[in-house]
């Protein structure tokens, strides 16, 4: 930490290290030289602040403010340049083999006169003023302020640092660093995809420089309703105050009294209550103001903020944070808008998929399935289902594209390939009839589009004609009878089937045929065989197939097949674990389609 400019070192900072000073610099906090009580704790309280971070801090660093005689306090960081976990100081009991860590915050806050957690790019700090005896906490305040964070150099989506505000540079700053914050602070909040997550960065920007302290209420919305009414009155979504020992008090105190602002305050300051019983002794009198958050002319919450003293707000400050409230709200009306959409794709992927796969006797079966979008529907999907008379089958498809188009196809295809299937249809007959209803279906939604072409005077609607929808599919039955199961397997258009022996020997047992929905005179064969006790079917999508690492393909070469007659004598959870642990390990980034595979293996 850096002193104040032009502040002289005292006796004590020029003189040789004694214990207290090798004890500190033990701690990993440099070499400061600090009054002997000072000292003395220091690396205990250091310590706490390690072992209160989270896992992954010891590749941060501890440092400690040097002593300056008169006005002096020390302040302990320790940095998390890689931050994981969540700070945590509860007194839940533990297993006794469980890794423990975030204890030692306890230490922190005895000793401590404020401590407390800030988030810069990349790093997470933990902080503690430990002042010295004799030195009143004002100053030692000031001494930890030391130079303006935007004199640091900092940009200004680095004021989230845990010194104090001086009133005194309150115009100097603002006139300097106003226009830069608030476009920092759009850049920040506009990227994130959770309301709860906008209301604690917003805190976190507002507290120090422009408050002491922050709250951020919500409008609760109503699940499943698309207008975006309200329901259940605001909550309290995040309190931010300067001293991590004031929050949850502070907390308490203002979720019983929610702001109500008229609607006639549109976003400007709203004055309120000050809640002294929350924040001691020495801040009794403050300043409190609301701001509603509005956007699309729909009200989303209240940011309240608060500075302890006789002086009320500037208006340079009121005016910056009214320029804020409108940015959080917007994020906040983005963060909702995104939340529904999720809420709906999750809601319709659940409807596209069986909501468990059926046990066949004398086959064990199992599943990968990793949809590359989570937030919306997946072009692949699977089935495994009994279909009566003692037979079950079993689909893997993928569909052309993804999101609704995908969804439309899926919604159509599995529905109707366990009607055709359990009203008796072979397997080739299920594919002749389930492609001559995607082009009964793409036709039928041709017609209609050119209808409402003509309805709009072939104005608007151009770019919405129909797409067409293919899709390539794996289609079989599989048959227990005596000594291991008969299995009936077609591919239109889809990755073929491999066969694992139990000696290692991998083969094709499916012949390529066309995709579904393409031509309407196409007709489909299957392929019929037994599986002996210990044979392994190994079906997948393109997502295995195609996975790339730069110019190469997973199956290049007989990849997949080399890989899965590495799975000789493994059962079929373990055969589905291997295959997908090697598609992801083939390239060096996350997988960029779906990726489903389903392997079948008679006992």
């Amino acid at each position: 930490m850096a002193t104040e400019p032009g502040a002289e070192p005292g006796p004590e900072s020029g003189a040789e290290p004694g214990p207290a000073s090798e004890a500190v610099s033990a701690a990993g906090l440099g070499e400061v030289a600090v009054p002997g009580i000072v000292a003395g704790v220091a690396p205990g309280l250091a310590s706490g602040l390690a072992s209160g971070e989270p896992p992954g801090a010891g590749v941060g660093d501890g440092k400690a403010a040097p002593y300056v005689p008169g006005r002096s306090a020390l302040v302990i960081e320790v940095s998390d340049h890689h931050p994981e976990r969540v700070v945590r100081d509860d007194s839940a009991g533990r297993q006794y083999d469980a890794v423990e860590y975030g204890r030692g915050l306890r230490l922190v806050s005895a000793l401590s006169d404020a401590w407390g957690i800030t988030y810069r790019t990349g790093t997470k700090t933990v902080w503690a003023r430990l002042p010295a005896d004799t030195v009143p906490t004002a100053e030692a305040a000031e001494t930890y302020e030391g130079e303006h964070a935007l004199r640091r150099g900092r940009r200004a989506a680095e004021i989230l640092a845990p010194a104090p505000r001086r009133t005194v540079q309150d115009q100097d700053w603002l006139n300097r660093g106003a226009l830069s914050f608030l476009a920092e602070a759009s850049d920040l909040l506009g990227g994130q995809l959770d309301e709860d997550l906008v209301a604690a960065l917003t805190g976190q920007l507002v507290v120090p420089r422009l408050a002491d302290w922050c709250a951020v209420w919500l409008e609760d919305e109503a699940p499943g309703r698309s207008d975006g009414g309200l329901v259940g009155g605001p909550r309290l979504a995040r309190v931010w105050h300067g001293s991590e020992n004031r929050m949850e008090e502070l907390r308490r105190l203002l979720e019983k009294d929610p702001p109500e602002l008229p609607e006639s305050a549109r976003s400007g300051p709203v004055p309120m209550r000050w809640p002294a019983e929350a924040l001691g002794a020495k801040a009794e009198n403050g300043s409190a103001l609301a701001f509603r958050l509005i956007a699309g002319g729909r009200p989303l919450g209240a940011l309240v903020i608060g500075r302890a003293g006789q002086d009320p707000f500037p208006d340079e400050i009121t005016g910056l944070v009214e320029d804020l409230g409108r940015r959080v709200a917007l994020a906040i009306g983005a963060a909702r808008q995104y939340a529904r959409q999720a809420t709906i794709s999750r809601v319709l992927q659940r409807g596209l998929l069986p909501g468990a796969v059926a046990e066949i006797p004398g086959v064990r079966s199992a599943l990968v399935y990793e949809p590359c979008d989570k937030g919306g529907p997946s072009g692949d999907f699977y089935d495994l289902f009994p279909a009566g008379d003692g037979r079950w089958c079993f689909a893997l498809g993928d569909v052309q594209g993804k999101g609704p188009e995908a969804a439309v196809v899926i919604g159509l295809a599995r529905p109707w390939l366990r009607l055709l299937a359990r009203e008796g249809y072979a397997v080739p007959d299920v594919l002749d009839r389930l492609n001559q209803l995607l082009l009964d279906d793409a036709t039928e939604t041709a017609d209609a589009a050119a209808r409402a072409l003509v309805a709009a005077g072939g104005q608007g609607l151009a770019d919405e004609g129909p797409q067409n929808r293919f899709l390539s599919l794996l289609y079989g039955e599989l048959v227990p009878v005596e000594g291991g199961v008969r299995c009936t397997v077609a591919s239109a258009g889809h990755p073929l089937p491999l066969l694992l022996e139990p000696s290692g020997e991998v083969r094709e047992v499916a012949r390529p045929q066309t995709l579904l929905g393409v031509f309407e005179d196409a007709s489909y064969r299957c392929e019929t065989f037994e599986l002996c006790p210990g044979d392994s079917i190994l079906c997948v999508t393109d997502g295995v197939t195609e996975r790339r690492n730069g110019h190469r393909q997973f199956d290049d070469e007989e990849g997949l097949a080399a890989a899965l007659n590495g799975c000789a004598g493994l059962n079929a959870d373990l055969i589905a674990e291997r295959i997908r642990r090697l598609v992801h390990e083939f390239g060096g980034k996350p997988p960029e389609d779906d990726l489903a595979l389903l392997v079948l293996q008679a006992e």
